[in-house]
């Protein structure tokens, strides 16, 4: 089927659709988890778990499991350089060569080049950066983030939405504080199951099964560990992971404002609500580096211009405050974080 034309909505069912919209998350954490998922759609557990094989290997789905949590594991900052035009690819090629490195884009901007490290400490971290700088001679913007007021690229895409979430009110939003020193107090059990589930979970009737038997361990100790672990925050949510930039949310736009820090918890928490706002978060200002602005924000939608539009609401009547457009213009490395140096300390 063709993903970028829109004609997979076209060729799906009510049982497709119900797993892409309604499976994101809150999957089962069960021995058996797709005899509910199909209990739920009101097929078989085999019709169910062959449905999601389908949507992957059509790839509406990117994947099945944990979508793990960064900054509560290890260490992760967001990062730019700004690539001069004649070594965009050199300095790329060094970026991407780094396991730590799981994100990379270009934007349209000065600071061109945005990439994520995720390293199992600040100090590995640090020292991933300070290589990175040496070697492509570039001065690199590190840009921690500080607090989390809403961040969920779980969205429905069944839908005729102009922009992500359009057919809701209002999410829920809180700010959250984070460490740059991995928090998560990881026991053996914790570390060798990280390590075993980052790329996702088997797609097969028992899951939680097969992976207990990779970590050797019994199946109900690796089901409580994974309750423990979304109760912790390492793991944010269990479900069928959706590709939204194939299933039509290809038009995003990163969006940073320039708050005042006596208004910077409010105003992050009512913009974190508001239902187009995909993400939202607080990073620190490098004025050292010309960088004034402290609040994050990215939406996403299927048109540019729908962006635009929304990202000029924001501007009026939420964040009425200098700002800056940076959007994506290229996907350099796309990737999920790796754990190996983290859960292998």
């Amino acid at each position: 089927m063709s993903l970028q034309s829109g004609e997979w909505r076209e060729q799906i069912d009510e049982v497709d659709a119900a797993l892409i919209d309604e499976f994101q998350s809150d999957f089962p954490i069960q021995e058996r988890p797709f005899e509910a998922v199909g209990d739920a759609l009101g097929v078989s557990a085999g019709t169910a778990l062959d449905r999601v094989k389908t949507l992957r290997d059509d790839g509406i789905f990117r994947r099945f499991g944990p979508v793990l949590n960064p900054p509560v594991i290890g260490s992760s900052t967001l990062a730019a350089v700004s690539a001069p035009e004649d070594r965009f690819d050199e300095v790329a090629e060094i970026i991407n060569g780094y396991r730590q490195v799981n994100h990379n884009y270009a934007r349209d901007h000065k600071w061109n080049m945005w990439f994520v490290v995720t390293a199992g400490s600040r100090q590995r971290r640090d020292e991933i950066l300070a290589e990175i700088e040496e070697r492509t001679g570039c001065s690199v913007l590190v840009l921690p983030m500080l607090t989390d007021y809403y961040i969920d690229l779980e969205f429905p895409v069944v839908n005729g939405d102009r922009f992500a979430r359009e057919s809701l009110e209002t999410t829920d939003a809180t700010a959250t504080r984070i460490s740059e020193d991995a928090a998560a107090d990881l026991s053996e059990l914790d570390r060798r199951l990280l390590l075993e589930i980052q790329t996702g979970f088997p797609l097969v009737a028992t899951p939680y099964r097969d992976v207990a038997d990779a970590v050797d361990a019994d199946v109900s100790e690796v089901l409580s560990a994974i309750k423990r672990l979304q109760r912790t925050g390492c793991i944010k949510r269990i479900g069928c992971v959706v590709n939204h930039i194939v299933t039509g949310f290809d038009n995003n736009c990163m969006v940073v404002w320039d708050v005042p820090d006596d208004a910077l918890d409010e105003r992050g928490q009512a913009v974190g609500e508001l239902p187009y706002v995909t993400l939202c978060y607080h990073r620190p200002r490098r004025p050292e580096q010309d960088w004034q602005y402290n609040l994050f924000t990215m939406i996403h939608g299927r048109e540019a211009d729908i962006v635009d539009e929304k990202i000029d609401e924001l501007a009026t009547d939420h964040l009425p405050y200098d700002h800056g457009r940076l959007y994506s213009t290229e996907t350099l490395k796309q990737t999920g974080a790796r754990y190996d140096d983290i859960v292998g300390q």
